[in-house]
């Protein structure tokens, strides 16, 4: 799967799968959260279904009846466990399971390079992470690099995918 075909990707993720939302982030994958959405509409299933419809998402979900509704723009999530849901996602050959760091795990804006003076002034940073790479989210002003979060979230992918 080339670079380009995994940025055209773009899901909706139902209020069940959070950690499968910032998963897929750090994987690079656009992914709208349902949790965006106002809690509590009578309504939501039918919207999650529209917004799936108008901005071209692939529906992700827990809830049987909502993804039979949604027929094949939407998949039910068979398992609880995230990595049994990305194996289930690489299966139907919808992502490719290793980290980009690209974007923002928190609200999903593309993230650009963090300039010197955002990298000095983040207290999170320590002193031997200083020569890495730091991206930044403009959105919620948080920096990300490739940490021990994000290799542990690797090696994770990794263990999981390797025969």
């Amino acid at each position: 799967m080339s670079q380009q075909s995994t940025e055209q990707k773009r899901f909706l993720a139902d209020r069940m799968l959070g950690t499968l939302t910032r998963y897929l982030r750090f994987m690079g994958y656009d992914t709208m959260s349902a949790n965006s959405i106002a809690p509590g509409m009578a309504r939501e299933d039918t919207l999650l279904l529209e917004i799936a419809t108008r901005d071209k998402r692939l529906l992700l979900t827990r809830d049987r009846e909502l993804a039979r509704r949604g027929g094949a723009q939407a998949v039910y999530i068979v398992s609880e466990d995230i990595m049994e849901q990305i194996r289930q996602i690489a299966g139907l050959g919808l992502i490719e399971p290793r980290v980009r760091m690209n974007r923002c795990s928190i609200c999903n804006t593309h993230l650009r390079p963090a300039t010197a003076r955002e990298v000095r002034e983040a207290r999170e940073v320590r002193e031997e992470d200083r020569e890495r790479e730091f991206s930044w989210c403009p959105v919620c002003r948080k920096l990300y690099w490739m940490g021990s979060h994000g290799e542990h979230i690797e090696e994770r992918l990794r263990e999981s995918f390797s025969p």
